[in-house]
């Protein structure tokens, strides 16, 4: 029985909630997740769904006074809480098998394990330190619902490298979300700038533009230290292109 295109839309937002937040949601069926390739267009959706609630909280510290600084910090831990830290998880383990590891089987054993070296450490640091610092310097100009704008654009990032790239291992979350089309991942794309030249005008533009190049250069350098991506290299991948987007839009309005 084939089912409605509407039913099906909502079905791939839902199941890029699931496997992008830790948000309350309403049981699927075992065989909505056959669709998790073709669900990856919706990804931004899951950008959103965490950066409503941030930018909330962010606008209401502003409106009983507490400096941008802190609002800025309180949104990002909003957004850590809301995905469950997976997205910071996987630049930590990324950075630490890159840079961890002497050749491939070594710097996928390192990326598996669960404890966190130096490398990591020092990459949540320099990583959560470069958003907070650019999101406090950004939202008394801007308004915090920037920060919508950059969570959709981000995940958006993701599934571009799943289409074009082949899985560095044989198992983990993104070998069994499986490889969309690139269609797929550009109509991401596309609905993520939509929404973020809503909220920012064409400077979304510019943006977007930086942010696939900051995914490239993420992809060449997985390519070359374990000849594909993980569900690792995919967090980081939005941890790394979210950052370039917001010094890009820290360039263009401070």
């Amino acid at each position: 029985m084939l089912m409605p295109k509407n039913d099906m839309k909502i079905i791939d937002i839902l199941l890029s909630l699931v496997l992008l937040t830790r948000l309350p949601l309403p049981h699927l069926d075992k065989s909505d997740f056959a669709r998790q390739a073709q669900a990856v267009w919706a990804f931004p959706f899951a950008g959103l769904a965490v950066a409503l609630p941030a930018a909330a909280i962010g606008q209401i510290s502003l409106s009983i006074g507490l400096p941008a600084v802190v609002s800025a910090g309180l949104m990002i831990a909003v957004l850590i809480l809301l995905s469950g830290a997976m997205h910071e998880d996987g630049l930590a383990d990324t950075v630490d098998g890159f840079w961890g590891g002497f050749d491939r089987g070594r710097r996928l054993d390192i990326m598996k394990d669960s404890h966190i070296g130096t490398y990591g450490v020092l990459a949540l640091i320099i990583g959560i330190g470069l958003r907070w610092g650019a999101l406090a310097a950004l939202i008394p100009v801007t308004g915090v619902w920037i920060v919508i704008a950059t969570a959709m654009l981000s995940r958006a990032m993701m599934p571009v490298l799943m289409a074009h790239m082949p899985n560095a291992r044989h198992s983990g979350l993104s070998q069994s979300v499986g490889k969309p089309k690139p269609t797929r991942a550009y109509v991401g794309v596309g609905v993520a700038l939509i929404g973020a030249i809503a909220l920012l005008g064409s400077s979304a533009i510019v943006a977007t533009g930086v942010m696939l190049v900051a995914a490239a250069a993420v992809a060449k350098l997985a390519r070359a230290k374990i000849g594909g991506q993980t569900g690792d290299v995919l967090g980081a991948t939005q941890q790394i292109s979210e950052i370039a987007g917001l010094l890009c839009l820290l360039a263009l309005y401070v």
